[in-house]
């Protein structure tokens, strides 16, 4: 799933299933500090069948200076990143 403006993705979505907590973790601020300024939201897949040790590491201990707000999805499965405007 990806939103395009001027060729360039708004949304775009990452799946860190299988991953531990440190791995995801890892992962998620990477990509975050590397997205591209046009980046307006992520995606996070995190599953919810198998406990909720990546959920919760999203919704409660992420944090990062692109994140400006964290919406829990109507898919348990997932949370939204909205991310703020980089200068």
């Amino acid at each position: 799933m990806a939103k395009r403006t001027a060729g360039k993705p708004r949304v775009m979505e990452v799946d860190i299933h299988g991953m531990t907590e440190e791995q995801a973790k890892k992962r998620l601020e990477t990509l975050l500090s590397r997205a591209d300024p046009s980046l307006e939201e992520l995606v996070v897949i995190h599953g919810y069948h198998n406990g909720h040790a990546l959920r919760d590491m999203v919704q409660h201990r992420l944090r990062h200076r692109r994140i400006a707000a964290k919406l829990i999805s109507l898919n348990p499965g997932a949370t939204r990143l909205l991310l703020k405007k980089e200068v």
